[in-house]
């Protein structure tokens, strides 16, 4: 049960959440796959090698080396993309796409950790031009986000500025912890994956939102609630005033997503023309 008001004589306290599959019903950077592709920041040959790795991770098998080996190979594939279109693909689709898909139960929990005073923070492995216009959208406080290094070219160098997956999540809480003044005894957090436990064993209420296989055992073994997230609803429908700023996107490491979710579309459609022949 979430506390209706926080106690203010004590220190801050904040919500910790997850994006893919915890806030939103799909891969954030598998949404813009067909936008990416149009925008020829992709080509099918890349497109077709990283399929494989796309659809393991999709499924939720892939483990801590798998995911090390895509973040080099597509880090890699994504050097010299021009910054300036991966922006402006962005922002001509990220609300048409991402606001169909927000979880109604996610935003509702969002809103009652406001109402209760504590601050909300988007913590998500994809690129900071994606997860910040969602956070914005959502009402976030603060966002952490992958990040991408940009050339004085105005391309993407290839290197990794900081990646926001795993044990680096939990570190990236723990100093928001010492810079906002939280007790992390008092946080909450939320997340569908494994990988994110660090994060999850982090605060004093951890939650599992629809969980893979082995999230959903140490959640059980820890005695962790688990949340079922399953009614995707626009958040213009709840709140029908709602509308998003414009501003400028950190453009990141969510292009190294969409390359991964490009090949997951062009694989589907090589399949779906192989069922016709």
């Amino acid at each position: 049960m979430l506390s209706l008001v926080e106690n203010h004589s004590l220190p801050r306290t904040a919500a910790f959440f997850d994006l893919d599959k915890t806030v939103i019903a799909k891969s954030s950077t598998l949404t813009f796959s067909k936008s990416f592709y149009q925008g020829g920041l992709i080509n099918r040959r890349a497109a077709l090698r990283t399929a494989y790795i796309q659809f393991v991770f999709l499924a939720g098998g892939a483990d801590h080396d798998q995911m090390e080996r895509m973040r080099r190979y597509l880090s890699s594939m994504c050097r010299g993309w021009n910054v300036q279109q991966v922006k402006e693909i962005v922002a001509e689709t990220l609300h048409d796409l991402i606001d169909p898909i927000i979880y109604d139960e996610a935003a509702s929990l969002i809103e009652e950790h406001h109402t209760a005073g504590r601050d909300v923070v988007i913590v998500s492995t994809s690129g900071a031009e994606v997860v910040e216009p969602i956070g914005e959208l959502l009402g976030a406080d603060r966002v952490v986000a992958t990040r991408m290094v940009v050339g004085e070219d105005g391309c993407f160098t290839g290197e990794v500025e900081y990646y926001a997956y795993g044990p680096t999540k939990a570190d990236a809480i723990k100093d928001l912890a010492a810079s906002e003044g939280y007790d992390l005894s008092r946080c909450y957090a939320y997340s569908d994956s494994a990988t994110d436990v660090p994060m999850l064993e982090s605060v004093g209420h951890p939650h599992a939102v629809n969980p893979d296989r082995t999230l959903r055992r140490e959640a059980v073994a820890r005695s962790w609630p688990i949340l079922d997230f399953h009614r995707p609803v626009r958040l213009k429908q709840r709140l029908p005033n709602l509308s998003v700023p414009p501003r400028p996107a950190l453009v990141a490491a969510a292009a190294i997503g969409a390359a991964a979710a490009t090949a997951g579309l062009v694989w589907y459609a090589s399949r779906r023309r192989a069922s016709a022949v």
